[in-house]
C-alpha cells in the first residue's frame, strides 16, 4: 500500500507540516469567545505538548465541563473499566464520565453549554468505540440546541475501507452504524456523515462545525504521537487492529497482559502447531486478560509492519482462518461477541463453512461499492 510522507502546506505566508484542527487554534478560538464550553476529550487531546484543556484555560475560554470516554481522561483505564466522574486534579473543571452508567450526556450537564467540543484520536476501526461517543455527544447536542465542534485528527488507517457493513441487528456500542469494519474517514468526516445521512435518533440534525487539519490526505503516513488506548502501545499494533480485533469474539489471546498486544495471537490449544509463545499476566491496562497466567503459543506479527504485511490496504481474514482451522474444538473457537465485532453472523458462517478469505471478501463487493458512494459525499481531504 501506497502512502507518502507528511505534505507540507502553506499558512499565513510560511511553509508549515500537518496541523490538526486542535493546534489551529486561531481558526476556532473567537467561535469560542463569551460561550459556555464543553470538551470530550482524553490523552490524545493534546496541542503540541500541551493538553487542550490547559490550552484552552490560558486563552480566557470558559471551560465549564470535561466529558470523558472509555479508558478516561488524563489517565488511561483499562478496555471496558468503567469510567468515574469527578474533577480535573490539574484544572479543577469537572469530569463527566461517558463510558459506565451512560454514554450520553444528560441534559443537567449541559446546563450553561453553548459548545461542545469534541477531540479524540479514531484510528479508524468500527469497534473502536471513541466514534459511538461522538454521535452521543452530536445526539445530546441536536436535542438540547447546543453546538458542537470536531476538532480534527488524521485517521491513521484512513487510505482504505474495507469489512462487512453492519447489520440493523447487530447495533451496539462498537457497531454504531452502517459503516465496514474500516470506515476510511476523519473523525470530522465521520460526523459529517452521521449527521448528513440522519443517523441520529429520530433523524435529529447537529449544529456542527469541523475544524480540518491541514497538510494532510488520504494517501498521508500519519504516526500517532500519543497512544490511542492502553492496547494499541505503537504504529504496529494500530495497523494490525482492523483485522486481527475479530479475535476478541474468540477464545484467542491478543497478547492484552503482555508487552505486545494486538501484534501476537495465540492459546494453550495451539502448543505443538506453533512455535512461539507467551503467556498474559495482570497488568494495570489488562487486569484479567484472556487465558491469563497460561502459555499460550501463536503466531508472532510484531514484525508485520517490518515485513510488509500492514499496512495493506484491506482487511486481512487469513490470521482468523487460520487459527480456526488449526483450532482443535472448534465448537469453543467462537464467542457470541465475534458477530457483535463483525456486525453480522455471516461472516462466522462462512469462516465456519470453509470459504476462503477472496471468496468472502467477494461477498462484501456491492455493499462496499454503496457505502463508497456514501463516504464520497462527506470527505474533506483528497
Amino acid at each position: 500500500m501506497l502512502l507518502v510522507p507528511l505534505l507540507a502546506c502553506s499558512r499565513n505566508g510560511e511553509t508549515v507540516g500537518l496541523m490538526t484542527g486542535a493546534e489551529r487554534t486561531d481558526d476556532y478560538i473567537a467561535l469560542l469567545s463569551g460561550k459556555g464550553v464543553a470538551l470530550a476529550a482524553n490523552q490524545t487531546t493534546m496541542v503540541g505538548t500541551t493538553h487542550l484543556v490547559d490550552t484552552l484555560l490560558s486563552l480566557g475560554v470558559d471551560l465549564k465541563v470535561i466529558f470523558a470516554p472509555e479508558h478516561g481522561f488524563r489517565e488511561m483505564a483499562a478496555a471496558g473499566a468503567p469510567i468515574t466522574g469527578g474533577v480535573d486534579e490539574k484544572t479543577g473543571v469537572k469530569i463527566v464520565s461517558l463510558y459506565g452508567a451512560r454514554y450520553k450526556p444528560a441534559p443537567e450537564d449541559l446546563e450553561g453549554i453553548d459548545v461542545v467540543i469534541f477531540d479524540i484520536q479514531d484510528v479508524g476501526a468500527r469497534f473502536y468505540t471513541y466514534i459511538s461517543t461522538m454521535h452521543y455527544v452530536m445526539e445530546a447536542c441536536a436535542e438540547n440546541g447546543i453546538a458542537c465542534m470536531i476538532l480534527d485528527r488524521p485517521n491513521p488507517n484512513g487510505f482504505y475501507f474495507d469489512g462487512p457493513i453492519r447489520e440493523p441487528d447487530f447495533e451496539s456500542f462498537v457497531g454504531k452504524h452502517p459503516v465496514p469494519v474500516v470506515h476510511g474517514m476523519t473523525v470530522g468526516e465521520y460526523a459529517l456523515m452521521v449527521n448528513g445521512e440522519g443517523w441520529l435518533a429520530g433523524g435529529v440534525k447537529c449544529d456542527l462545525t469541523v475544524i480540518k487539519c491541514t497538510g494532510w490526505t488520504h494517501q498521508t503516513m500519519y504516526e500517532l504521537p500519543v497512544r490511542p488506548s492502553p492496547n494499541l502501545p505503537n504504529q504496529n499494533s494500530i495497523y494490525l487492529y482492523p483485522s486481527i480485533c475479530f479475535f476478541e469474539g474468540t477464545n484467542i489471546s491478543l497478547g492484552r497482559g503482555t508487552d505486545f498486544p494486538f501484534q501476537v495471537f495465540g492459546a494453550p490449544e495451539f502448543e505443538g502447531l506453533y512455535d512461539f509463545s507467551f503467556m498474559p499476566v495482570s497488568r494495570p491496562e489488562a487486569g484479567n486478560p484472556p487465558h491469563k497466567d497460561k502459555m499460550c503459543y501463536g503466531r508472532d506479527l510484531r514484525e508485520a509492519t517490518a515485513m510488509g504485511l500492514v499496512p495493506s490496504g484491506r482487511l486481512d481474514l487469513s490470521w482468523v482462518i487460520e487459527a480456526y482451522n488449526a483450532y482443535p474444538d472448534k465448537s469453543r473457537f467462537f464467542r457470541n461477541y465475534f458477530d457483535t465485532l463483525a456486525g453480522t453472523r455471516k461472516l462466522r458462517e462462512q469462516i465456519e463453512s470453509g470459504m476462503s478469505a477472496e471468496e468472502i471478501r467477494e461477498t462484501w463487493k456491492e455493499e462496499l461499492e454503496a457505502f463508497g458512494k456514501i463516504r464520497g459525499r462527506y470527505l474533506l481531504y483528497e
